[in-house]
């Protein structure tokens, strides 16, 4: 494993390449009539198995992380749905809303989905790092988990948004944040095309940093206040103790995007469910491997192999 975190990180995000693998789409539509489209891979044995991938900020079901994930899930019998969260399978939705890191209504419904017209007996989470963050937050939030769902994990998971925001604006992680920024504006700019009443170009122009977007447009689109009213209300840290699946959450030490907050010990002790497992190195979604597997690819099927 990489011991340099943004190298971890960099590597992981743009180098990795997944051969011989192959992904079919499925376009589901929403109660509010929007859309998600899935991307599954199947084991080469029938299963009753299928894990749901989500994947972080401004990614989506083809980043190396999603599909080395599901490529090593499905050579050890699980089929994979990997979920392409709105706005981010290559096709803006239809709503003046997006997604974001709370929006677990959506992961949702791909549960409900799965349930109602696939033939599952046994369904698994894996979110990456804003996906991670809706994972938590839909296993502790108040509502009845289907007995389907068996056990997830959570891997470089933003537990405090606002400790991550703050991390992000830090000057060693400018390149990471200048980027992610761009994305935004280029989508924000496709959905001032579509909605001219509601993004003005002032508003554009009035984001500077990534705390900025989400207070001139998250915010507003998902019924929040301001950017601090959002991480408020949508980090998990507030429903960890509330987790009753088996989960493992895994952060690396030296992963450059989270804050202290984003490191919940005592709450994982606490909790009989919630497995806390912090590796020395791994970066922000990297944990490099051997043979192109990482070391998070191999740890969930030992945890979903044990708690099955």
């Amino acid at each position: 494993m990489f011991k340099n975190g943004h190298f971890s990180t960099i590597y992981a995000g743009i180098w990795r390449k997944i051969t011989h693998f192959e992904q079919k789409r499925e376009r589901i539509e929403l109660p509010d009539s929007d859309f998600l489209d899935l991307d599954w891979s199947f084991s080469s044995s029938k299963s009753n198995k299928v894990t749901i991938l989500i994947h972080g900020l401004e990614g989506n079901a083809q980043r190396a992380y999603i599909q080395g994930s599901a490529k090593h899930l499905n050579e050890n019998g699980f089929d994979v749905c990997a979920l392409n969260l709105r706005t981010c399978s290559g096709e803006l939705n239809r709503l003046f809303r997006s997604y974001h890191s709370g929006a677990t209504e959506d992961l949702d419904a791909v549960v409900q989905h799965i349930l109602k017209h696939k033939n599952y007996t046994e369904i698994y989470l894996k979110g990456f790092s804003l996906g991670g963050n809706m994972t938590l937050k839909y296993l502790g939030e108040d509502r009845s988990i289907p007995k389907e769902i068996k056990a997830a994990m959570a891997v470089s998971v933003p537990c405090s948004l606002h400790s991550s925001c703050k991390a992000l604006l830090k000057p060693i992680n400018m390149a990471y944040a200048k980027r992610f920024k761009k994305n935004l504006i280029d989508k924000l700019k496709l959905k001032q095309e579509q909605f001219p009443e509601k993004i003005s170009n002032d508003d554009i122009k009035k984001v500077v940093t990534l705390k900025d977007f989400d207070d001139v447009y998250t915010s507003r689109a998902h019924g929040f206040k301001d950017a601090l009213d959002y991480y408020e209300k949508s980090s998990c840290l507030q429903f960890l103790p509330n987790i009753k699946t088996p989960v493992l959450l895994l952060n690396a030490e030296n992963d450059s995007f989270l804050g202290p907050e984003c490191y919940p010990k005592k709450i994982a002790e606490q909790n009989d469910n919630l497995f806390f497992e912090i590796s020395k190195y791994g970066g922000h979604v990297g944990f490099y491997g051997t043979n192109n597997i990482t070391y998070s690819e191999k740890r969930v099927i030992q945890f979903f192999q044990k708690n099955n």
